[in-house]
């Protein structure tokens, strides 16, 4: 078995913020390393040093990193995909937390797209989906093929929790029937669920990186911005991204994280028809009693609850 380091860089104010932001994605057991240890054992170790190299001490001044590790392959690299996703939303809101620099193995972030492509491979999905990455050929043999590209946003299907929310679409999407796509990263979702019978899709997402590519992976399934909309913004506090999202959705689907979905959840309600469907998932198993318990709070009813390695998802009208 083969593992990758991953490391994050940051200051010492993003330290706490990123490792629960790691938490929510069900990654633990990091390796922290900052100047409060470097002093500290500096400080406890006096006994056997007498001089500090100085370019060694500016080095570490002001320097945290936080290190996790991951299996190579596709659902490491899923992992990874969304752990970019979380650092990028922490550096928009907080640029005090520091650079959040991710390196893999020495690997710079802008490698990481050729690397990934060598781990995704098509992938079929419940009874009726097929996921095919653009660079691969395949036979989708009777199924509903979704092509994509991911770029450097999360959504390429090899994930549980993506795969949870792909069988519930092709379940419940009917002929006709209009979606929002809360946190659409790749555009996946949406864009499956046009393909599945939707007439039309809103999808939108925090990162303004999920519009271009949410939008090239439609363009990629023959989906046009006739039938297909994206845009980036804060869905709770961006008056003109309510208003031109609107309202009467059949399915309002959420894969993000559990802090993210208990906050939207009292928003949902108002974006839903009566008898609309509430898809959610990102949800780590330790967390699923809570958000369960939240989405009750905000009104909902838990029709179908899922699990999948770890990972939770859940329908509720």
């Amino acid at each position: 078995m083969k593992w990758l380091a991953i490391h994050i860089d940051m200051a010492p104010a993003g330290l706490e913020p990123v490792e629960a932001s790691l938490s929510s994605l069900g990654i633990d057991g990091l390796v922290i390393e900052d100047e409060t240890d470097f002093r500290r054992f500096l400080e406890q170790n006096k006994q056997y040093w007498d001089y500090v190299d100085e370019e060694l001490d500016q080095s570490m001044t002001g320097k945290c990193r936080v290190t996790f590790y991951v299996e190579e392959n596709e659902t490491g690299f899923g992992q990874v995909a969304a752990v970019r996703i979380a650092m990028a939303e922490l550096k928009k809101k907080h640029p005090e937390y520091g650079p959040l620099i991710m390196t893999m193995d020495g690997i710079e972030d802008a490698d990481w797209e050729n690397n990934w492509k060598a781990f995704y491979k098509p992938m079929e999905i419940g009874e009726r989906l097929i996921v095919i990455p653009d660079w691969e050929e395949a036979d989708p043999r009777g199924r509903v093929a979704l092509r994509m590209n991911p770029g450097l946003t999360f959504g390429t299907g090899s994930h549980a929790t993506t795969r949870l929310c792909l069988t519930a679409l092709e379940r419940e999407v009917k002929e006709g029937m209009r979606v929002l796509d809360l946190g659409c990263g790749s555009g996946i979702l949406s864009i499956a669920a046009l393909l599945l019978g939707a007439e039309s899709a809103f999808a939108c997402d925090i990162d303004e990186k999920a519009v271009g590519v949410a939008y090239e992976n439609a363009a990629l399934n023959g989906i046009g911005k006739d039938r297909y909309t994206v845009r980036a913004g804060d869905v709770l506090t961006d008056a003109g991204l309510q208003k031109e999202m609107g309202t009467g959705y059949d399915i309002v689907a959420a894969n993000i994280v559990s802090d993210v979905i208990i906050a939207l959840a009292p928003a949902v309600r108002r974006l839903m028809k009566e008898g609309g469907r509430f898809l959610t998932s990102g949800i780590i198993d330790d967390r699923a009693e809570e958000v369960r318990a939240r989405l009750e709070e905000a009104g909902f009813t838990v029709e179908e609850a899922n699990g999948s390695e770890g990972w939770y998802s859940f329908l509720c009208r």
